[in-house]
Formats: C-alpha cells, structure tokens, sequence
C-alpha cells in the first residue's frame, strides 16, 4: 500500500474508527508550548530542538491540546528510531537519547516524541538531505501526494501498529530492499573484525607463487568472495584456480576489469576499508530515498556511476543496456526529463565547450581536419562559411562565431540514432560508431552524453508501433539516409542518476567508482545535524520536473 492510501484511510479511521475520540483532557502547558512554537520561537526538551514547529503546532491545536502518545506507542517509537540505522540513518537525529530518558513534562515528552515521529517519516520519504543543496539544478520531485502533513501523523498514531504504518513512507523498490540488506552485511562483517588490506607488491599472477596470496586469500574470504577453504588446506602462496575465479568475482563487483591480476587498481580496491563501503551503502541508500516517488509506471533509467541504462514498461524491465557517460571534466548532470522523439541519421552540430577546446585547435593545426571528418562550417543563419577564410588561431581560447556541423554518416559521433528529451543542460542519448569503448569495465568517455549500446532495440520499444516501426522498417528508414524526427507516441520520463553502490536480490553488491567525486558530500551531509523542511500543513509541496 502507499503511503497516500495508507494515510488516506487513516485519516477516514479518524473519523469513523473505534475509538476515535480521546478522552484525556486538555493540557494547558502544552497549550502554552504550541504557542511558542506558533511565535516561531526555538523551543527545546532536555537540550533536544524541535523541528517541525508548525506542522506540531497544528497538529495539537487539530486536537484540542490534548496528548497523542501512550506508554505502548512510545516504547513503539523508540524501537522504531533505534532501528532507524538500518536504513543508514542516525538515531540521535531522532532523538533517541532523549526518548529513551523520557522528560518528565507530560507536555514535553509529547512534543519529543512527535517531533521524533515528524523527523523519521521525512527521512523515510524524502531523505535526511535536501539534494537541491547537493545539486542546485535537481528536479526531481519532492511531494507528499496531496497528503497533509498533520492528517498523515494523525494516521500513523491511529494505525494499528507503529512500525508498519512509518514504514510505509520508507522506499517500497527492491533496490533499497536490498541495500538495506547489504547494510546489515558489511556492519556485520565490521562487527566480526572487517579485513586487512594487502601489502604494497608486484602484481599477482594466476598460477605463481607469492608470499602475498595468503593475505588476498584472507582479504576474499572476508568479503565473501570467496568461500571458506575445505580440507586440506590450500597451498598458502599458491594463486590457484579457486582463488582466480573469487578474484575475478571481487573484480566485476568493483568495476574492474576481471583479469584475475592482483594490481595496482585492484589492490586498491582490495584495500578500501569496510568502514568506507558501509558509507557508500550509506550514501545510496539516500539517493534512493530521493528519487523513490519517481521510479514507477514507464521510465528510462541511466545510471551514470554504474555505465548502465534500463527501460521499465509498464512496471517490468523491458531494456537494459552498457553506456557509455562523461568524462569526470565533462560530467553527465544528474536531472530528469520527458523523452519526445527519435532522431534518425542525425547530424551533429558540435557543443561549445567541444568547439573551443577540441575542434578549433584542431583545425589550427590540421587545416584538413574538417574535410576529412565532413564537417560544414556555418554562421547563426545556416548559411556556409568557407573555413579557409577563417584564421582559425585568432580563436584560440575564445569563442568561435560559427557553428560547426558534422553530415549524417558512419564517422558520425551520434551514430544513427538520436533520443531526443529536451533539457536545459543539452544532454541525449545517442548511437555511437564507437563501439570498442562498450567493452571497457569503466565507460567514461563521452562529453556529457549517454552513449547507448543496443540503440535499435530501444527506438523500437519507445516508438511502440510495431506495424509501423518494428526493426525491419526502422533499419529501412535508418538505411535510406534521410534525417528525420520521429515523435513518439509513449512519452517516458528519462531519469539521469548516480550510484556508487547498487545491491542485487542474492545479496551481491556492486560497488561503483565515484567518477565524479559526489559521494564525500552526501556523506557530509548525511552525518551533519539534522534539517527539516517540511510543507506546509494543508498544502501540496511543489513538484520540480521538466
């Protein structure tokens, strides 16, 4: 059930349900609190800062000052915050402390305690971070559905039970499943001592002997790679075939190439901390609470970190495929978007920032170089510019006042396909002609845009029309030469992510590198003192999309 259902019938539950009146009186001094609250003053119970000021205040003017919490749902509530780090999060934030103690103010505790309440659900639903904050231009949406914030705390504490209705606002996707999962592993791996990293060395070699493979064999062992030896005991400096195999396991899972050779870049791997891996569960786990409201229904998904893109129909995976992304100096941005059409034998009209530092030099040192790769040089009206009246080293450096557009062709960096969804950061999905780069554990090569592996397949389950548009008359038109637009009928909302961990539903997680160095931030934030910005009580908060 979603929480707009769930919180819809509760609220129905306030009014016809058993019990819905409460009969304790009204208490003056949380009365006076509220006050406080509604003033806009900080107000404070046993040194811990209550956070949603208006929404509590609403809250218990709704019910006539009087108390919302009994001894049983408050023991509920502090099981609930102390279970609150499987989901990577802080007790303290909610807290904890100060619940467990209990202030002896009837009206104090009452306000701890919805505060907690308050502060949980929002992490759940929205994530601790507001990641406007971490990314200025994100425009996912951040909504309660039309839920009011005060009707969905009054349903959470008529529910039968506390733990499932808070629940509820948590992620309900099988990826936080199961990262939430992964959390418990690597804390439990923590627990039990973590692993030692290996010493620095020369590489190591399947089938050799080296002083340094009893420390890799412990190393897997610990991480799961690799199971337990049966008797006898293997050689211990022997890389026997075993060993080879859980290497190679440990490789894929890191984004390695798996070789199976103990180097520079998978000993680093090897020597990355438990503790680090437990933040960047930590840290998607987050992500995830982010974006929870957008992934149903149809959506294409790029994961940036991960060089992978799915398309969901209709709620089941129906494509998925390698990309290839940004370099780290020209990052792919993160955003959401509506794909509107396909471009087929696409031109391509070079990016300003291409312009200025890959083509021009370029053409300065090789005046051949856009013949060669047919190239048209235009001004802003599309009329053409004969490039050898231009003294192109005078635009060293600044801009060039021309445009530079490359013919439909095999040469074509778009390749033959372009998926169009319109965005302010001038970023697509396109063919590439290179295809060797799909091959590489680490794809990021491109100048922001997603290059696609297996662009055929998803032009035809995005145009959705197999009379009109099954492969055969796509490769037709593709083959005939012809630039044209095709306007899909299915407009599915495009979704450009990044996730450094990811988590399968064995157990298996993969660990992303963090290309573009984001992780530190959401980390930073997620173990800062605890923000809310709530909606306002009665209104819808604004969704923020393209």
């Amino acid at each position: 059930m979603t929480p707009a259902k769930f919180f819809t019938l509760a609220a129905l539950a306030l009014l016809a349900g058993p019990g819905a009146a409460r009969a304790d009186a009204p208490l003056e001094a949380l009365r006076q609190r509220v006050e406080e609250l509604r003033a806009g003053r900080e107000v404070r119970v046993d040194g811990e800062r209550i956070a949603a000021r208006r929404l509590i205040a609403e809250f218990y003017e709704r019910l006539g000052f009087r108390p919302a919490w009994t001894p049983a749902r408050a023991q509920e509530l502090v099981a609930l915050v102390e279970a609150s780090r499987e989901d990577g999060l802080e007790p303290s934030d909610y807290h904890l402390a100060a619940l467990r103690a209990g202030a002896e103010d009837q009206a104090d505790r009452e306000l701890l305690y919805t505060d907690s309440l308050a502060r949980l659900a929002y992490t759940l639903y929205f994530g601790k971070l507001d990641p406007r904050q971490v990314d200025p231009q994100w425009n996912f949406g951040r909504t309660l559905d039309g839920i009011d914030p005060v009707q969905a705390l009054e349903g959470i504490l008529r529910a039968p039970a506390l733990a499932p209705a808070v629940r509820a606002y948590a992620p309900q996707l099988p990826e936080y499943g199961n990262l939430r999962k992964a959390l418990a592993r690597y804390r439990g791996i923590r627990d039990a001592g973590g692993w030692s990293g290996l010493p620095a060395g020369p590489t190591i070699k399947p089938g050799t002997r080296d002083p340094g493979v009893a420390a890799l064999r412990a190393r897997l062992a610990a991480s799961g790679d690799l199971s337990p030896p049966a008797a006898p005991e293997p050689d211990a400096e022997f890389y026997d075939p075993e060993l080879e195999a859980a290497v190679a396991r440990f490789q894929r899972r890191h984004g390695l190439e798996p070789d199976a050779l103990v180097g520079r870049r998978t000993r680093a791997a090897l020597n990355v901390g438990v503790q680090a891996r437990i933040d960047q569960i930590r840290v998607n786990l987050e992500r995830l609470r982010w974006v929870a409201q957008d992934l149903k229904g149809d959506y294409l998904l790029v994961d940036i970190a991960g060089f992978r893109a799915r398309l969901t129909l209709d709620g089941r995976l129906a494509w998925s495929s390698r990309v290839v992304v940004g370099r780290p100096y020209r990052s792919t941005p993160v955003f959401r978007a509506t794909m509107k059409y396909i471009v087929l034998n696409p031109s391509w009209t070079v990016p300003p920032t291409i312009l200025e530092e890959d083509i021009v030099p370029k053409v300065a040192q090789d005046p051949e170089f856009l013949a060669r790769s047919h190239m048209q040089v235009l001004d802003f009206e599309g009329r053409a510019v004969d490039p050898t009246a231009i003294d192109w080293a005078s635009y060293l450096g600044r801009p060039l006042p021309y445009q530079i557009v490359q013919a439909p062709g095999d040469d074509n960096p778009l390749g033959r396909l372009k998926f169009m969804f319109p965005n302010s950061h001038d970023v697509y999905l396109h063919d590439t002609p290179a295809r060797n780069l799909f091959d590489k554990p680490e794809r990021a090569y491109s100048s922001g845009c997603i290059r696609v592996e297996h662009p055929i397949e998803l032009a035809v389950l995005l145009l959705d029309d197999p009379e009109r548009w099954n492969r055969e008359a796509l490769l037709e038109a593709i083959a005939a030469g012809e630039t044209r637009s095709v306007f899909l009928k299915r407009r599915v909302p495009v979704m450009l992510l990044y996730w450094t961990a990811v988590a399968d539903d064995g157990g298996v997680v993969e660990f992303h590198p963090d290309l573009y160095g984001r992780d530190a931030q959401v980390l930073k934030g997620l173990d800062a003192p605890f923000r809310l910005n709530l909606p306002e009580p009665g209104q819808k908060a604004r969704r923020v999309s393209s």
